[in-house]
């Protein structure tokens, strides 16, 4: 694991301090080793987070001859096979990591290699001979990778503030910070400034001394099966699934470091532990975190799946003392991001890296296996499809009319919607009646279908679809990347501790895909097939418990120790000048969810972060990151 810098601007002489300085900013990234190559006007570098081959490894890495290097960020964990297959097609290798395997393939197989790798992993090579930069992401986008086409080349980084050093435009993208608004993160490909994209998972992008710009992708996430698949045998669907499972685990179980896992006491991360045990001659490390208010608190169900599996379990409860860190994470980010369960993935990470370097998780069961309650409550609304149109806009309109304060369970809004597409997107992200009232009118989004497609081109099934599939597929393909794996990337490597995460494997989610989601959501509960193939191992007491996620209790901080916290930002003449936001509405807000009326603090909290980001990223008084300039043209005859 690794943090990766670098530009290509092909008139220019190379310049070593540059890329430097860019790597400098993610040493938290890659606190073991760095590394540079300068080439007619490229220059790459890397941090190392040192796990496969610890003397050996050293980036960047080269071909026999020097003319492709590479520098990578991730874990390949089929290396081992595509070593035997290039050295068995002639290729020289001088370390056993599985950075060198990389530089091999791309050699033997150019783009077309990229399909053969079974991994998490954001990579640049180049190409000497070509005069050609090549960047690559993983499927899922576990490893991040941004970039920035500027006028006389391009420059990336594993974080933005690489490319902020290198003087990369900041413009605000105002289409992104809306988007924002709606879902509480920045979608890919965007990012909150309109020069610098990130690189979509599964893709490509190559960048050649000519100028000419070429992408590909070389994988897209499989479409879930339909509600009726034909043919499905669910004997042989769970024997595969409990086999290919084990297998990602003990892939991901390769590692010259010391290994444990995240236990939270939920399904996933403890059938992940459980798959640990049975393939581990050692005890697994286990580590857990928990909170003083019993409601949040997971502790018992984690000890409960450690002491059935004889793990050397870890825990630490988390008090709500974490102002200073709460603004520290922003720089980490380095976007706005609004999922407050960062907190604690920060915490457990900085915890377990003081036994471990590497540790698993459950990260992914929900999107695989519709564990997300909103799929079983979109589901059972699906005979909203059948009310009139007439009907739907009359409901529209006396939804229109209504003050926000009858808002709350009333489900008008939703019901009004033209089509289910459109009552997800209502019912499972910041709605329209609160934007409505939350936003200046400038910065409100449609929530349409037509501006929903255009949005998220590669994140929503063509045609009429079942809506579950729908969701699903919108959850796994945009959520999953924008959320859920830039946090548990930026926090745990904000630690120097590598994360990974056996049910994200794209093996895995083959087999998922072909599972017919009622499979799945049965007894008003999600991921019951994922359970009948291997909740055996699992406590019988850990199966009835009701999902509750890698939640915080902000409602409670939010009314006590953070409370002055919260309004001496969101009411601060700064954060009210900027014309987001309407100020007497968010005062209002704070006031109904100081006095119980109602439960605000996902909105405050998306409200603070972008407030903090605001004031991390150029506002006067704010922090300045290191700046260097690229290097200057030369005058070519």
């Amino acid at each position: 694991m690794c943090g990766i810098a670098g530009y290509f601007l092909p008139q220019t002489s190379p310049d070593p301090v540059t890329v430097r300085t860019m790597c400098d900013l993610i040493r938290h990234r890659g606190p073991d080793d760095e590394g540079y190559h300068v080439d007619g006007g490229c220059a790459i570098g890397m941090r190392r987070l040192s796990i496969i081959d610890l003397g050996g490894g050293h980036q960047p890495i080269s071909n026999e001859d020097g003319s492709a290097w590479v520098v990578f960020n991730g874990e390949i964990y089929n290396y081992q096979s595509l070593r035997e297959r290039l050295i068995a097609q002639g290729h020289r290798f001088r370390t056993f990591s599985d950075t060198e395997a990389l530089v091999h393939l791309y050699e033997q197989e150019g783009e077309e290699g990229i399909a053969r790798l079974r991994g998490m992993f954001a990579y640049a090579i180049w190409d000497a001979r070509a005069r050609r930069l090549l960047l690559v992401r993983d499927r899922f986008g576990k490893k991040p990778l941004y970039y920035a086409i500027l006028g006389r080349g391009i420059v990336f980084g594993s974080e933005l503030k690489c490319l902020r050093a290198a003087g990369a435009p900041l413009e605000l993208d105002e289409d992104a910070l809306r988007l924002y608004f709606r879902f509480g993160y920045i979608p890919d490909p965007r990012s909150p400034f309109r020069a610098i994209r990130k690189l979509t998972p599964g893709g490509w992008l190559s960048y050649s001394q000519d100028g000419t710009v070429r992408e590909g992708r070389y994988w897209t996430l499989p479409e879930p099966a339909e509600a009726r698949a034909a043919g499905f045998n669910p004997e042989a669907a769970r024997g595969q699934l409990r086999e290919v499972f084990d297998e990602s685990v003990r892939l991901r179980m390769i590692a010259d470091v010391p290994l444990g896992a995240f236990l939270s006491g939920g399904i996933d991360s403890s059938s992940v532990v459980a798959s640990m045990a049975r393939q581990s001659s050692a005890p697994v490390k286990t580590f857990s975190i928990g909170f003083r208010e019993a409601g949040f608190n997971e502790l018992p169900h984690a000890r409960m799946v450690a002491e059935k599996f004889h793990t050397e379990h870890h825990e630490i409860v988390l008090e709500p003392d974490c102002v200073p860190l709460i603004s520290s994470l922003v720089r980490y980010f380095d976007e706005p991001f609004g999922d407050a369960s960062a907190i604690p993935t920060f915490l457990v990470s900085r915890f377990a890296v003081t036994h471990v370097k590497v540790a698993l998780t459950g990260d992914g069961g929900d999107e695989l296996f519709a564990g997300y309650e909103a799929s079983a409550f979109i589901r059972a609304k699906q005979w909203l499809d059948r009310v009139p149109t007439t009907v739907r806009r009359a409901i529209a309109g006396l939804a229109d009319l209504l003050p926000y304060s009858a808002y709350g369970k009333n489900y008008l809004r939703m019901v009004s919607r033209p089509n289910s597409i459109e009552r997800y997107f209502e019912a499972s992200y910041t709605p329209h009646y609160l934007l409505r009232n939350l936003l200046l009118e400038p910065w409100r989004t449609s929530g349409s279908e037509n501006f929903l497609r255009s949005t998220f081109p590669g994140g929503l099934l063509a045609g009429e679809q079942d809506i579950v599939r729908q969701a699903l597929y919108f959850e796994e393909a945009v959520k999953l990347t924008g959320d859920m794996l830039v946090k548990v990337d930026r926090m745990s490597m904000a630690n120097s501790l590598e994360v990974r995460s056996p049910l994200l494997d794209h093996e895995l989610a083959a087999v998922a895909a072909r599972i017919p989601y009622p499979w799945n959501m049965r007894e008003g509960r999600g991921k019951r097939f994922f359970l009948d193939a291997v909740g055996d191992r699992l406590p019988p007491e850990l199966l009835t418990l009701p999902k509750k996620g890698f939640a915080l209790p902000l409602p409670v901080w939010f009314r006590g120790p953070m409370r002055g916290f919260l309004r001496d930002h969101l009411e601060s003449p700064t954060f009210r000048n900027r014309g987001f936001t309407s100020p007497e509405f968010v005062s209002h807000l704070i006031a109904e969810h100081e006095n119980g009326r109602r439960d605000n603090s996902y909105w405050l909290w998306m409200l603070l972060m972008l407030d903090l980001w605001f004031r991390s990223w150029g506002e006067p008084g704010a922090p300045d990151l290191q700046r260097v300039p690229l290097p200057a043209a030369e005058e070519r005859m």
